[in-house]
């Protein structure tokens, strides 16, 4: 009885947690469902819920979405192409001063995102890549790119050197074992990397606003939201619409990849 006590108290105040920290989410939800005339009274659910906001934003931000999808994805494959390969140096092909590149992967994840930022924009100014997508996508794989490589790294370490022995002893090369042996072996640790990297070139604002001097069209969802902020009054259903809109896509990848996710994050930690 005290067992079943104690478990219950500890469900209850999970319970309590898990309201808190969503209730932000449902708050949006129920703000951009609201009517405008409504908004400001603050009431816990629509009386007479709308789509209208949802139309204002499908009209407004369609370019906007089109964009962070362009650069998240962009961000993905660039990050998958350097991180793989480097991590397969760095834990199966032994490369000289591989502890000196492991520190500096660590160091560079703690630099500053701003310091970053400000690096950037001088270094576009000069090449005249400011605004432009193959610019806001290397900005946005400068943080992916350390984490995918630790990531790999630690997964493709744990991978049996029998298996890459038997590729090489049937005569295929470094390139070929990675392309046909580490890589589709290391499924679950690609996605989690792919997964992390679209998450943040999704969600990325600092490097969007330093890197965007016109605010043009080709501005992601984060700074189109931006559109409806002015410095006498704020749409607050538009906004929130465009926030929910804005979560769906990474939503549902969240829920789709949580399996391979969790394989990949955790399949560093037990190695053979």
């Amino acid at each position: 009885m005290e067992r079943h006590d104690r478990v219950w108290w500890k469900t209850a105040i999970g319970l309590a947690l898990v309201v808190v920290m969503l209730f932000p989410v449902y708050w949006m939800v129920n703000v951009s469902l609201t009517p405008r005339t409504d908004i400001r009274k603050g009431d816990l659910y629509p009386h007479s819920p709308t789509l209208e906001h949802y139309g204002i934003v499908l009209q407004d931000q369609l370019p906007h979405l089109a964009t962070s999808l362009v650069v998240g994805l962009g961000t993905v494959a660039l990050t998958l192409l350097i991180a793989a390969p480097g991590a397969y140096a760095l834990s199966l092909l032994l490369v000289p001063g591989r502890r000196v590149l492991n520190f500096l992967l660590i160091v560079g994840q703690m630099i500053p995102a701003v310091v970053m930022a400000l690096g950037f924009y001088t270094i576009y100014s000069r090449l005249g890549i400011l605004d432009t997508l193959p610019g806001l996508i290397v900005a946005d794989s400068t943080l992916a790119v350390p984490f995918g490589v630790m990531l790999f790294t630690a997964f493709m370490a744990g991978i049996p050197r029998e298996l890459l022995q038997a590729a090489q002893i049937d005569g295929a090369s470094h390139w070929r074992v990675f392309r046909s042996v580490v890589m589709p072996v290391s499924r679950n640790a690609a996605v989690t990397v792919a997964l992390f990297a679209f998450l943040w070139a999704w969600s990325d604002f600092l490097f969007a606003s330093t890197l965007d001097r016109e605010g043009g069209a080709l501005r992601p969802i984060t700074m189109g939201i931006y559109d409806y902020i002015g410095s006498q009054n704020q749409e607050w259903g538009p906004m929130m619409a465009t926030a929910v809109v804005a979560s769906v896509p990474t939503a549902i990848l969240l829920v789709v990849a949580q399996r391979y996710v969790a394989a990949g994050v955790t399949a560093g930690a037990v190695k053979s």
